[in-house]
């Protein structure tokens, strides 16, 4: 046991900046770049083609879930149509996964095999 005559108790100061500390302040440059480069990577939400599912359904989904107007999801669902797939939006994972597992879950409630997907944007 240590005899407590002999212990140096720190003071605050000691606590809080340390003997060897030296105070920098950040420049605004460090902290913009940093910034920039830690932006959550975005991903690609996409609609596969399919020949059952109807297209009016398609485009109700892309308006409910993807707020677009009618004429942007008739781009969309055309896309999708010609093209086998078409891109709804690009968002955080987060916001995309769930949107995947929506738009799967809807198509599925009403016994459609459309099929939502995402990957990375790069």
């Amino acid at each position: 046991m240590t005899d407590s005559r002999h212990f140096h108790r720190p003071v605050i100061a000691d606590i809080v900046a340390g003997p060897q500390t030296t105070h920098r302040p950040l420049e605004t440059e460090e902290v913009s770049e940093q910034a920039i480069s830690d932006e959550p990577p975005m991903y690609r939400v996409l609609l596969l083609n399919d020949d059952f599912t109807p297209m009016d359904f398609v485009v109700q989904i892309l308006m409910q879930l993807f707020g677009m107007t009618f004429d942007q999801a008739n781009v969309v669902m055309l896309e999708v149509h010609h093209n086998g797939r078409g891109v709804c939006g690009e968002y955080t994972r987060e916001i995309a996964e769930t949107r995947v597992s929506q738009v799967n879950q809807i198509a599925r409630e009403h016994e459609y095999p459309l099929m939502c997907v995402m990957e990375r944007a790069e």
